[in-house]
């Protein structure tokens, strides 16, 4: 009973002694754990260290590089500042210079538009003026002549009436002349070169005609006049005229029928702006004993004029190459047939005559001649029968001679 008491307490110590043993082992084993995992938080937290230095270091470099940018953005902003508080008076007044310039050019644009604009009323004040140049032309003519040739039958008396009233109209004239303002000067010197040599033409006319011939040339006068006055109060051309233009409203050819209008005012005006000349003094018209110098032929016939009568021919063809030009253009932008013989201005031909020096079928004649040939050109566009300048269309200088096909009497 003792061996067994005694084996079991030998077994419990040493039963004892192995749990001892155990303990301190396991005590050191946590131990090497817990020392190793500290090691390793003290690894992390100096990454974590060195990884907020690292980027500590990145945001102060990008921070150091955005400061030098904004320096050197300021200091090209104070350069160019610099510059521009430099530049010199010289280039201000370059500056100033180039926009008047540009005004300039600005204002010749308007001035070229306000041209090709004009109406022909603007074109009507012209050939105002140049039969008012013409007139003094003529009254100048008249007072040499009155001067040199003293005729038998007139007293002294009546000379000097009858100066004074030329010297009145003159003066009248020149009051007129004076209070129109021509807006092209090179139109001006255009008109002076043609009147220089109008009156050398006229110079040169030394042969005067009889009384018998003036008197023969009066009453011949009288009569065209007669017929021309008939002519323009004829309510029959006003029904053509309105004939018209409800035609053209219903093909709807606006730019045609514009043209139309214009041209009945045209005519309008100027049968009331010739009335006045139809109460002329025949005895002081130079036309009425200025002897011919050209001849020409017109359907077979022969008739001969003087410097009067063939510078109306001449204007007749010029005035209708003009008109025909503009009718041409009309039908042009209507994109209409070309058809010259159709336009109402070609079928009347009066435009520019006032009844005095050549018969009114010769003038129409001539019209007409310079009509088509200008309505083919405005309808092509082109300018191959005659020229624009100034605001006046005119028939190329040989065209035109050969058109009249004057003869030279002397």
């Amino acid at each position: 009973m003792k061996r067994v008491v005694i084996l079991d307490i030998t077994v419990l110590s040493v039963l004892l002694g192995i749990a001892t043993l155990a303990y301190p082992q396991q005590d050191q084993q946590d131990g090497n754990q817990n020392k190793s995992e500290k090691e390793a938080k003290s690894e992390k937290q100096q990454g974590e260290k060195q990884a907020n230095r690292e980027q500590q270091q990145l945001q102060n470099q990008r921070q150091q590089e955005q400061q030098q940018r904004a320096t050197e953005q300021r200091k090209e902003n104070q350069d160019r500042q610099q510059q521009v508080h430099q530049q010199k008076p010289q280039d201000q007044s370059g500056q100033q210079r180039q926009r008047a310039e540009q005004q300039r050019q600005d204002q010749n644009r308007q001035q070229q538009q306000q041209v090709h604009q004009q109406k022909p009323q603007d074109q009507n004040r012209q050939q105002q003026q140049r039969a008012e140049q013409q007139r003094q032309d003529q009254n100048r003519q008249q007072q040499q002549q009155v001067h040199q040739q003293k005729p038998q039958d007139q007293s002294g008396q009546q000379q000097q009436r009858a100066e004074q009233q030329r010297q009145d109209q003159n003066r009248q004239q020149q009051q007129q002349v004076h209070q129109q303002k021509p807006q092209d000067q090179s139109g001006q010197q255009q008109q002076r070169a043609e009147q220089q040599r109008q009156d050398q033409n006229r110079q040169q006319q030394v042969a005067r005609l009889s009384q018998q011939r003036q008197q023969q040339l009066v009453v011949q006068q009288q009569q065209r006049l007669t017929q021309y006055r008939q002519h323009m109060d004829q309510q029959e051309q006003q029904s053509i005229a309105r004939q018209r233009e409800a035609s053209l409203q219903q093909q709807r050819r606006t730019a045609q029928y514009r043209f139309q209008q214009d041209y009945i005012v045209r005519m309008r005006e100027q049968q009331v702006r010739y009335r006045n000349d139809w109460r002329r003094d025949y005895s002081n018209d130079p036309y009425f004993y200025s002897a011919p110098i050209y001849r020409y032929q017109r359907a077979g016939n022969y008739y001969e004029v003087n410097q009067y009568g063939a510078d109306t021919l001449r204007q007749a063809v010029n005035y209708g190459y003009a008109e025909g030009f503009r009718t041409g253009q009309a039908d042009r932008q209507d994109r209409w047939r070309s058809n010259y013989q159709g336009a109402y201005a070609y079928q009347d031909a009066n435009y520019g005559f006032n009844g005095f020096y050549v018969g009114q079928d010769d003038y129409n004649y001539y019209f007409r001649e310079g009509f088509r040939r200008g309505y083919e050109d405005g309808y092509r566009s082109r300018y191959q029968y005659g020229s624009y300048s100034n605001g006046d269309y005119s028939v190329l200088g040989s065209l035109l001679s050969e058109i009249l096909g004057f003869q030279s009497l002397r």
